[in-house]
């Protein structure tokens, strides 16, 4: 179904043309939000549209409309359920908009915060490591948790802290937040060396043991004469320092991470049959031995397994179908970090120890020079000197237990004629399918059509320029984002660009938002991003929602530098009708194709 649109108002569903729907009277609807929508927000957009003619009210104000009859007003959410009503005429949509407190709620009469109680989830520490506890109770009382034989107090926290989710950013609203309900919190190094637990000045002896199970720990509030007591959920373990447990990563590439949980920042993927041995776990998540976090369904346990460490002596390099392969033979597969710079790519092996004298280093065609040193006891870092600024991709495996590196040959200069010859582009329509819409205008037309309308525009360009284009989806395709990211892998395309269409967080103002954003990840991918950006914006006189680092799926791929562009907001009334206006795309598929040539002519 290329380039229709499907539009759903009270239950009714109309299919066009997005230049048809645009002459078309609709009757009054509301895409978004549906009624009954939760958010914590402060406050909420209503997006929708009606026929031109006439006035919309919402509660009984007019609100601004664009030309088509497209609207987007945003309204302040009170706390519980707010009622909006909108009129066009004989017509009436009523929506209910539900706001949820944005921080836990503060405890009722003498007791702790509902769900407060930290840790949450069973945990298992090193003996000696300190560990945290936490809870929200009334302000002035005396709070603590006995753990082990030990009693911790744990302090009030005065002007506690919070900061917003990192789609905050997106809106300018991304300060740090006071937090209402009273905190407390304190920490304690648990089972030290001497058997004992330390807290301030004071000192309380706990079991000997080394390792086992401390069990849940027991918080206990006083205030006013009463005492509250709770037991927490999680339970507190301490691992042996003896043989520590040691894990494979078993997935194709092992997500590492900053913390224990989805919301702290990936690192360098662990390559499957990296080793490591584990020094926590909280939850479902493991911490390996060189400080990142993975889950443990990415890992097996290998029984009897010593710590892994190893050794590294000669490095080698080879050439294999337009990659330069780098060999470090190894005595067992260890943790790596990347680190890419404007003409340097910086490998960091961990739980290594160097014993180099030699490293044959041929002429190559991506590698000027190969530095290394040992960083620390337990780090060696390999920097390649690299012969351009442009780095084209890379990839990282294990064969048996030698690392394999593989650094991406330039392709082939274009002419003049055809100055994108020799380039392999990949275009990914984002969404689709039945159940993923993406984005939704004011009428209901869907981002997941426009964004495939606009690459069967852009592709021939791309043709006629030379390049070879290759398509995620070339129809109403069901794709998941790993699905999207496994083609970049097995495609290995030169450059990879994955074409969207924007919205905002509840907490945006869809009325006053627009313009085109281009989001990277990898250093390889930041010139070509800010390239587009800056020729897209330069060259259709569009506003610039900015160019951002951001850890999507669509740019992580190291395959090829891989960039996604936000066209425009389809929520924003007036950019909506920019977005599927026919004149406008071709315009914007012209300045995308020379965007790609101005790049390509700029690294030469």
């Amino acid at each position: 179904m290329k380039g229709l649109a499907w539009l759903a108002f009270g239950g009714m569903t109309v299919i066009g043309t997005p230049a048809a729907i645009a002459q078309t009277e609709q009757p009054l609807g509301v895409v978004y939000p549906p009624d009954g929508h939760e958010t914590t927000a402060a406050q909420i957009f209503l997006i929708g549209t009606a026929a031109p003619t006439g006035e919309v009210t919402v509660n009984g104000q007019q609100i601004d409309r664009s030309p088509a009859g497209h609207f987007a007003p945003s309204f302040p959410l009170a706390l519980g359920e707010n009622t909006f009503t909108l009129q066009h005429g004989s017509e009436t949509v009523v929506i209910r908009v539900i706001r949820n407190p944005s921080e836990p709620p503060a405890p009722v009469g003498v007791s702790f915060g509902e769900g407060s109680l930290s840790p949450a989830v069973d945990i298992a520490r090193m003996p000696g490591e300190t560990v945290c506890f936490g809870a929200i109770a009334p302000p002035n009382a005396t709070v603590s948790v006995q753990i082990a034989g030990a009693q911790i107090p744990l302090l009030p926290q005065s002007g506690a802290i919070d900061l917003p989710p990192n789609s905050a950013v997106l809106t300018s609203q991304n300060q740090p937040i006071s937090l209402t309900a009273q905190q407390y919190r304190g920490c304690a190094p648990l089972n030290a060396p001497s058997g004992a637990l330390f807290y301030g000045n004071n000192l309380a002896a706990i079991a000997p043991a080394t390792s086992g199970d401390l069990g849940q720990p027991e918080f206990q509030l006083r205030l006013n004469g009463e005492t509250v007591t709770q037991t927490g959920t999680g339970r507190v373990e301490l691992l042996s320092p003896v043989n520590p447990p040691v894990i494979e990563v078993t997935a194709a590439s092992g997500t590492a991470r900053s913390g224990a949980s989805t919301d702290f920042s990936r690192l360098t993927p662990l390559p499957q049959g990296t080793r490591a041995s584990v020094t926590g776990r909280e939850g479902e998540w493991l911490r390996l031995d060189y400080g990142a976090w993975i889950r443990a369904s990415e890992t097996r346990t290998v029984e009897s397994a010593a710590l892994p460490r190893s050794i590294i002596r000669s490095v080698t390099t080879r050439q294999a179908n337009g990659w330069t392969e780098v060999v470090f033979p190894l005595q067992v597969p260890v943790p790596v970090s990347v680190t890419q710079g404007d003409r340097t790519f910086t490998l960091t092996l961990h739980n290594t120890i160097a014993q180099t004298d030699t490293i044959r280093a041929d002429a190559d065609v991506v590698i000027d020079r190969l530095d290394w040193q040992q960083i620390a006891p337990d780090r060696v870092q390999y920097t390649f000197n690299l012969k351009s600024a442009q780095q084209w991709g890379y990839k990282l495996r294990y064969e048996g237990t030698s690392l394999i590196l593989s650094l991406r040959h330039p392709p082939q200069p274009g002419t003049r004629q055809q100055p994108l010859a020799g380039m392999r582009i990949l275009l990914d329509p984002g969404h689709g399918g039945p159940e993923d819409f993406g984005a939704r205008g004011p009428t209901g037309y869907p981002e997941k059509a426009q964004t495939l309308a606009i690459a069967n525009l852009i592709r021939p360009r791309l043709e006629a320029l030379g390049a070879t284009v290759l398509m995620t989806r070339e129809d109403d395709a069901d794709l998941l984002p790993q699905d999207r990211v496994n083609l970049i892998n097995e495609l290995e395309p030169t450059i990879a660009l994955s074409l969207h269409y924007n919205a905002l967080p509840d907490e945006g103002n869809a009325e006053d938002t627009a313009g085109i954003s281009t989001f990277w990840y990898n250093a390889q991918a930041h010139d070509l991003a800010q390239v587009i950006h800056d020729q897209l914006v330069q060259r259709l006189d569009r506003p610039s929602y900015g160019v951002y680092w951001n850890n999507l799926a669509l740019t992580r791929p190291t395959v090829a530098p891989s960039v996604l562009l936000e066209f425009g907001f389809m929520i924003n009334p007036e950019e909506f009708e920019w977005i599927v206006d026919p004149q406008q795309q071709e315009r914007l598929a012209d300045a995308l194709a020379q965007s790609l040539v101005d790049w390509r002519r700029s690294i030469e």
